[in-house]
């Protein structure tokens, strides 16, 4: 990725749950989390627009496999949205776990995306609830705003990043997600998975930032 490109000021960076819950030590840490904060802010301050998204579920929520009994964490159930992965407890609004990396350092931020609020279905996209027709509101402020392109980062490359990405293209964004500054669960292939469907709705990878 060119320095014009993440200057265009028809370009917005998307920076994915880079919460406490989901870095190391966190209640659903991802490998590698940590270790995206440091490149993130450096890449941030090379675009005009910035969007972060930040997981913020009720504690009650059904995607939550301590809220279904005799189920285990990762273990899979369906929903009348279609199969839902059953997590750990995490990002449970205001609380610790929920807020975003102490050392995540984003002041010109745009917009923060809150999803995944609805007790009933589980977000990965920053555009819409996992029912694939709840918005965020996300694709009407980028098309307000005039954005055509986003470039997307942050934790989980296969579930949250992979999703917002081909959400982004379906609105008719040109995405691209940079894989060094992103880190993946990889839940019985999902990796394999997001990598073969964004590539199918033509979303770009870039190990360039």
């Amino acid at each position: 990725m060119t320095t014009d490109v993440a200057a265009d000021p028809a370009t917005a960076l998307l920076v994915v749950d880079l919460q406490v819950d989901f870095c190391e030590g966190g209640a659903l840490a991802v490998a590698g989390g940590n270790a995206l904060i440091a490149p993130v802010n450096g890449l941030a301050q090379r675009f005009r627009t910035v969007v972060l998204t930040q997981d913020w579920h009720p504690a009650d929520h059904t995607s939550f496999a301590s809220n279904h009994a005799d189920a285990a964490p990762f273990s899979e159930i369906t929903m009348p949205y279609g199969p839902q992965v059953l997590w750990p407890d995490h990002c449970v609004w205001d609380t610790h776990g929920a807020a975003f990396h102490p050392d995540l350092d984003i002041p010109h931020a745009r917009l923060i995306v809150r999803k995944g609020q609805h007790r009933e279905i589980d977000s990965y996209s920053a555009f819409y609830e996992n029912d694939g027709v709840t918005p965020t509101g996300l694709a009407g402020a980028l098309r307000e705003w005039g954005i055509e392109r986003v470039v997307l980062c942050g934790i989980a490359t296969d579930f949250c990043v992979g999703w917002s990405a081909l959400d982004a293209r379906k609105h008719g964004f040109a995405a691209t997600i940079i894989e060094p500054l992103t880190a993946a669960i990889d839940v019985d292939g999902s990796l394999d998975a997001t990598r073969s469907a964004a590539r199918e709705f033509g979303v770009t990878w870039s190990h360039d930032f």
